[in-house]
């Protein structure tokens, strides 16, 4: 009997792409889409599904909300998430949630299958890609004087140190969850700083809030 898998992601394009990708396979079969992720977790609670391949940057609730929920609502479904960005709090945030596999999109033509199976294992997976050694690390180019972050950039960091949820954080300042996750990694990638601990650190030494 071929693997059921739930599809989750807010692009139309995206959802398509994948489901032509995962057609390839015919012990698989994409049983249903979700297009944001409370959609995700009601249709995984009501279809029990053996994969969900989840966004981590989804509307009215994120990737690792939908995640966790999942978790609880479909014990023996296995979570594979994919995503744009591949640092480290993201990733953290979905093995956290439950994920057994981590796969950055523009890697999901050679890595999506390998994932997938290994789930189906309960092995788990990380995209080659984020596991080659990297110069970043929370000691980064992290002076103040020398970092220039927008606006924007210092409320979305200054929130995030104050243990904000994305979604909390795209509600105050009014913008999407995705916008959020995007910010995101404009700072990291600006400060070279992946942990959440890390950037902490950085907010408050830039006096962005109060130690």
């Amino acid at each position: 009997m071929p693997a059921k898998i739930l599809l989750c992601d807010d692009h139309t394009l995206v959802r398509e792409g994948l489901a032509a990708l995962l057609r390839q396979r015919t012990d698989w079969t994409v049983v249903a889409e979700a297009a944001d992720g409370r959609e995700a977790v009601e249709l995984a609670a009501r279809l029990q599904p053996d994969v969900v391949l989840m966004d981590v940057a989804m509307p009215r609730m994120s990737g690792t909300e939908a995640a966790a929920a999942i978790h609880e609502a479909a014990p023996a479904t296995r979570i594979v998430a994919l995503s744009m960005f591949g640092d480290a709090m993201s990733r953290r945030g979905m093995f956290e949630a439950g994920a057994l596999a981590y796969v950055l999109k523009n890697n999901a033509a050679t890595d999506l299958f390998a994932a997938i199976d290994g789930a189906l294992r309960g092995e788990t997976y990380l995209s080659p890609a984020l596991a080659e050694p990297t110069a970043r690390s929370d000691t980064g180019a992290t002076d103040p004087e020398k970092i220039q972050l927008t606006g924007r950039e210092r409320d979305v960091l200054r929130l995030l140190a104050e243990g904000r949820r994305t979604r909390d954080i795209a509600t105050e300042i009014g913008i999407s969850p995705k916008t959020v996750e995007t910010y995101r990694s404009r700072i990291v990638h600006k400060l070279r700083i992946e942990s959440l601990a890390g950037l902490v650190k950085y907010a408050i030494r830039a006096g962005i809030v109060r130690g």
